[in-house]
């Protein structure tokens, strides 16, 4: 596997591979990258389906499958990949935030793997990953930028200042944006996840059909969702008891105008304010074609380039995460096998 990648003083540079690990929630995933950015394998087990049934995610469940899964992802990734374990410079693995017993399930794997072959192990956090999926996608990319990091269990507005350098601008108070998204679709029973769905609906439905509040709070770059989540359920119970028609199609595109209306104005504040010309979405919500849309249409006007990873890439893998890994090792991270999940780890822990 050995190539040149430059030479810097008449010295060769050797290809950098790592193999990462992820299974924070209910993805198991292994990937291979050659030097933090090209991706030789990336394969993913999902268990979406599975955890329908219950109307999200049941950790003990999520735990059990990681274990059943995790030995034939892996050797599929190595296959996929035409690596030898030799191969392999460094491992990298999630530690948090995410389900403690999910998470322990890929962090023993990794430790395992790193102790036997004898490779440097790397802890990255979860939520660094879905920003360094932006460096997969758009090789040009370098920090600093602004980011605005959406997902189920987050909502932050960040600055990277460099590739281990984050700042939080700004944070929500209560729910996650796609923690109102999951909470909304369950009130009107469309199922699991309901990002998804409801950006589905949102294409056919009016978005100005109802008039959702919007929660700004000063001139803070913190978020607040759970005011307009009980303005869509007290809507909706409000509809039943007056025997009123509920057009779902424009619940949900309303709903969804008013998150992303919020998301995008405070990313596109801090960037003006904090003079960046770039701002990258990342995390599940990402994937939210609203977000995309409203994002891109309000930075236009300020000449500010938007910057997201493909749908494959803002949701869970671990690709991201030997993105993030490859960063943190160049950089002299180094864990040791008393390396520990840490379910609630904050985004600017490295």
């Amino acid at each position: 596997m050995e190539s040149i990648e430059g030479i810097i003083g008449g010295e060769k540079m050797k290809d950098i591979i790592t193999l990462s690990m992820e299974s924070s929630c209910d993805e198991t995933a292994v990937a291979i990258l050659k030097n933090g950015r090209e991706v030789l394998a990336n394969i993913v087990s999902t268990q979406i389906e599975l955890h329908k049934k219950f109307g999200g995610v049941v950790p003990e469940v999520a735990s059990r499958k990681h274990i059943e899964n995790i030995d034939a992802v892996f050797q599929e990734a190595i296959d996929t990949a035409n690596i030898k374990l030799e191969d392999i410079d460094h491992i990298s693995v999630t530690y948090g935030p995410g389900l403690v017993g999910a998470l322990l399930v890929g962090l023993s794997y990794a430790k395992a793997l790193a102790f036997s072959l004898n490779k440097p192990l790397v802890g990255v956090n979860h939520m660094q990953g879905h920003i360094c999926a932006n460096y997969i996608e758009h090789k040009d990319l370098k920090p600093p930028f602004i980011t605005l990091v959406v997902s189920g269990g987050h909502t932050h507005l960040v600055e990277v200042k460099d590739y281990n350098d984050y700042e939080i601008l700004g944070r929500t108070r209560d729910d996650a944006s796609g923690e109102a998204f999951d909470k909304i679709a369950r009130a009107m029973n469309l199922g699991y996840p309901g990002g998804p769905i409801i950006d589905k609906l949102s294409q056919i439905g009016n978005k100005n059909a109802i008039d959702f509040p919007r929660a700004y709070i000063d001139d803070s770059y913190d978020f607040s969702f759970s005011g307009l989540k009980s303005a869509v359920l007290n809507y909706l119970n409000g509809q039943k008891m007056k025997n009123k028609e509920i057009v779902v199609e424009d619940v949900a595109a309303s709903f969804q105008e008013a998150v992303v209306e919020v998301l995008a104005t405070k990313a596109i504040k801090a960037a003006l304010e904090k003079n960046y010309k770039i701002i990258a979405l990342s995390g599940g919500v990402a994937a939210n074609s609203a977000l995309r849309e409203k994002i891109s249409e309000m930075a236009k006007e300020h000449n500010i380039e938007i910057k997201y990873p493909s749908l494959s890439l803002c949701t869970d893998n671990a690709a991201m995460i030997g993105c993030a890994g490859y960063y943190n090792y160049i950089n002299g991270k180094r864990d040791d096998m008393s390396l520990n999940a840490v379910p609630n780890l904050k985004i600017d822990v490295i």
